[in-house]
This record gives C-alpha cells, structure tokens and sequence, in this order.
C-alpha cells in the first residue's frame, strides 16, 4: 500500500491520449513510449500482417489481421516518479464513437500529426472534441525520415486547424534521406538522428550545442542554413511557451521526430511528465467533484467483451475521479443501486493484466463482471452521483443482421447485446412484429468487426443485410401522453437500443422533416448520452 497521501498520489498521475488519422505513426508511437518508459523489451510490428510479433496495443486477432487498430487500449507505466496512463485510441474513422467516449476519460492528449499529408479530415473531428472540453494537447509531428511538407507549413497548418498558438521545442534539421536530426530550441543544442537508435537516456555525442556552433554547419551544409533561418524567425515570431495557456488548450508545444526510428519519443515522454496536468476536478449533475476527496468515485467509460475469449470475460474500464480505491472495497453502482465489492480488479499493459491493490484518481482499473456494469455507470463509497458528458451519436448507416443457423439464435442475442452495450456498435430492436435486429454504425468497418467478432468470439456466423433505414433519431417528450401516441402511431419506424431508448427510423431526410412537423411537441435527438437519460 502507499505511503503517499491521496494529494501526493494524485499529483503523480498523468492520463493522457493519444490521438491522430490513421497510419499517421500513433500506435507506432504508444509502442515507443512504452519502450522508452522501460515498460515493455521489444517493440512489435504494426505493419507485418504475418509477423510472430505484434503493437502491444492491438489485442484483438482483427486487429493483429489488419495492422490497424479498432479498440481503445490501456497501459500503464511508470517514469520519473509519475505514474503514466496511456490510452490508444483507434484513429480510423469508423470507430470515432470509441475514441470520443476515451476523451473523456483523459486530462491531456497527444495529437500525432503525418509531416507527409499535414492535419487530416479524423484528426479534425478528433481535435474538435478536445477543444470543446479545453483539453491540452501536446502535438508529435512525425515520419521526418521522410520526404514531407515543409515544417513551417506543417505548423501552420497545426495553428490553424487548431485555432491555438504552436510552440515548437524542437525543428528538424532536413528531411528523408537528408535528415540530419531536431534543434532542441529551449537547451540551445541538436539532438543527432541515428536511424533505430532505441536506448534510454543520452550519450555526449547524441549532441552538438550551440545554433551558432560551426561543427552544426560542417556535418550538415545542405541543410542546416534554412534550418538555422527558420529557427531565428520561429524565436522571433512565435509566442513563449506559457504553462497556463497550454493548460486552458491555448498554446500547444510541438515536437518533431520520427517514431518508427525511436527519435524523439523521449523528448515528448519527458514533456508529458512535465507539462501535463495531474487529475483535476470531474462535474457531475450533483456537484464536482475533486480528484483528492477521501471517497472514491469513478466512472465506467468503456466495456470490453472477450478480452480473454477462452474465459469469456466482460471488463468494464473505470476512470477513478477521486479518492482511493482498495480491491474488495464496498461499492454502490448510481444507476442500479447495486452494491458490488470487486476483489480481482486490474490494471493494464494491453491484454496483460495486473490484481490491482489500490488505485487513485487520474488511474483506469479493470472490473471484470458479468453484465452489471455498463458504459456511464458512476461508483461511489457512498452516495449518488452521475457524471456527464458520454456520447453516442445517431447511426449514419444500418444493416439487418439474422443468423445463418436457426439454432445459433441465442448466442446471436448474446453476442449483439454485449457488443451493444460496450459500444462496438449500435443494436436496434425494431417493434415491428418479426423484424430482423438492426446494426447502426458510424462507419461501415464497423460491420466489419462486429461479423467477425460474432464468429470468433461467440461462434455465429451471421447475414448482414441491406436495411431500407438510412437515419436515426432518438425521440423525447415533455408530455409522455403525446410520446406514447407519436411511438403507437409510428411503430413500424421505431425501434429500441440496448437501453431501452426509443427511437425514429427515417428511410430519407425528407421523411424525417415531413414527421417533424407533424409533431412538433416530440424532439428529435441525434446525440443520447449514456443510460439514456440525457438528450442533446
């Protein structure tokens, strides 16, 4: 058990993201961070779809299949005295449901940026949700062992799709081929670039100090001018870094490198120790809540099914808020008023798992179960409190699905209902009498994955189908006299979700405004928040 008070353990967290498009290098990073955090020996292959090895971070077999990532992972670690919650998210756009309902689990992110293609469309939506909820975020600009865009342009670009002030702390010196290494701006010397270079911590010769050091000019006359010109004029024109600014998301500190060749993944790790936030406060509709209370809160932000699939697990992924969990400890759920008291809790690196002993806020601990804890759902000591903010958005796409073997009917249920409540994706019950069940996605890879999952984990082969259904909206009302009506009268376009929300089906935009203004007493919802209790 720790020495430390619940403040001095708080003060030790930092949990953070790390978010980008896809193929930008994020998962290559998570695995580099890890590396240079001591935490694992060997770095896996991301890209070799047949390698022995593969990303610490990819657990499921589509994943390790595919080369890409279609899960949130978390990992643990320590460095420096603090205590590293890492959180991969999936970059490709389909999945973004997942990786929005991660960014509110986090207090910092870390955005990875491709110098080859600039801010990109995902990267965009990603950092839209980070802006509305003021989160820092510290930006990797990688792959400089590439041909790519001018870093002027790249950062331009950041500044302006960020709408915040870019504050390099290091620039390349060339690029590709001609890739001599970074000026770290703030110590006044340059890091040399040795491809694969792995080892923590620095020798002498990594460095050359001084901008106005002629052995710079010597070892790189192709490239160091323009680097040295472009340096004068960022020291010049760019903003100091300002520590408080950062933390409101108005500055963010750039870092270049290359994470396939282990370079610069230190300097960002030992920035994200420094700069970002230890846990903070939590709203919830009662009150805030503070991270270094007594009492423990914590909410469940993810549930993972069959992360073990020869035990047939179900871990529901908790953000502790507050206070200090113990394993065993007594435990209300706010949503069932169930009490539970969790004994074989753990943390993670991945799919490897850890018993954890205790736990404090800004940590995320596994609670395996058996369908009594869903997505939202708040713990406390004591009492009731519900936090906010967890999203689902409406389907843009929809898919009947029916099992290829009458006999499998059952599992299929099983299967569809634990996929539908950790947010794999969206299942709809149709009302309408022998209607098939309905998958609503945000993107069509999802469909994908949930086919495969179905066989692999649960053992259905399942028929994905055309649907007539090209929208959703959950519905509301202030007189549930009128709702009941709206839903009786249109039964053959409603249908419920897995927590028992109601819904309206629409084939075209046309028909949902033409039902619209027939009942302007009913709201159309494209956002549910978890549980089903709040509308936007």
């Amino acid at each position: 058990m720790s020495q430390l008070s619940i403040p001095e353990e708080v003060a030790r967290r930092r949990t953070f993201a790390i978010i980008s498009h896809p193929d930008a290098g994020k998962t290559t990073l998570t695995e580099k961070i890890l590396l240079f955090a001591g935490a694992i020996q060997i770095a896996g292959s991301v890209k070799a779809r047949k390698a022995s090895r593969h990303a610490a971070s990819d657990w499921m077999e589509i994943e390790k299949q595919r080369g890409i990532s279609v899960a949130s992972s978390v990992m643990q670690m320590e460095y420096q005295d603090c205590v590293i919650n890492l959180l991969d998210t999936p970059g490709h756009q389909d999945f973004s449901e997942d990786t929005y309902r991660v960014l509110t689990a986090v207090d910092a992110a870390l955005m990875v940026i491709d110098a080859a293609n600039g801010v990109e469309p995902q990267t965009i939506r990603l950092l839209e949700v980070c802006r509305a909820r003021n989160t820092p975020i510290i930006t990797f600009i990688n792959k400089l062992d590439r041909e790519v865009q001018p870093p002027l342009d790249v950062l331009a670009e950041v500044e302006s799709h960020l709408g915040m002030d870019a504050v390099p702390f290091s620039w390349p010196v060339g690029m590709g081929r001609s890739f001599g290494g970074v000026f770290d701006i703030p110590n006044d010397r340059m890091r040399l670039f040795k491809s694969g270079q792995a080892r923590r911590g620095s020798d002498a010769d990594d460095f050359i100090d001084g901008l106005d050091n002629p052995e710079i000019a010597k070892r790189f006359p192709d490239t160091y001018a323009q680097a040295r010109e472009e340096i004068e004029l960022i020291k010049e024109a760019a903003p100091a870094f300002d520590h408080q600014a950062f933390l409101e998301g108005r500055q963010t500190p750039v870092f270049f490198g290359s994470a396939i060749n282990n370079f610069g993944v230190q300097e960002v790790l030992e920035a994200l120790v420094r700069y970002a936030p230890p846990p903070g406060p939590r709203p919830a509709t009662e009150r805030v809540v503070q991270p270094d209370e007594p009492e423990f809160t914590g909410v469940v932000f993810k549930v993972q099914a069959n992360m073990d699939p020869a035990h047939r697990d179900r871990v529901a992924f908790v953000r502790v808020s507050s206070g200090r969990f113990t394993r065993g400890m007594r435990l209300k759920v706010s949503r069932s008023k169930k009490e539970i008291r969790p004994n074989n809790v753990v943390s993670f690196l991945s799919q490897r798992r850890e018993l954890v002993d205790e736990a404090f806020a800004g940590d995320v601990i596994g609670i395996p179960n058996h369908g009594v804890l869903h997505l939202g759902d708040v713990l406390t000591e004591s009492e009731t409190l519900h936090f906010k903010g967890l999203p689902f958005f409406a389907p843009e796409l929809f898919q009947a699905v029916e099992v290829a073997d009458p006999l499998r009917t059952k599992q299929l249920r099983i299967g569809l209902t634990q996929l539908g409540e950790e947010g794999a994706i969206q299942v709809f019950r149709p009302v309408a009498a022998g209607g098939a069940m309905l998958l609503g996605a945000v993107g069509a890879l999802q469909f994908e994955v949930v086919a495969h999952r179905l066989q692999s984990e649960y053992g259905v082969a399942a028929r994905m189908m055309p649907s007539r259904f090209t929208l959703a909206r959950w519905v509301t009302s202030d007189d549930p006299k009128v709702l009941r009506q709206f839903l009786e009268t249109n039964a053959a376009q409603i249908a419920y979700d897995v927590v028992e929300a109601a819904a309206y089906l629409a084939s075209s935009p046309a028909q949902l405004r033409v039902v619209q203004e027939r009942y302007p007493a009913v709201q159309f919802h494209t956002m549910r928040e978890h549980g089903g209790m709040v509308f936007e």
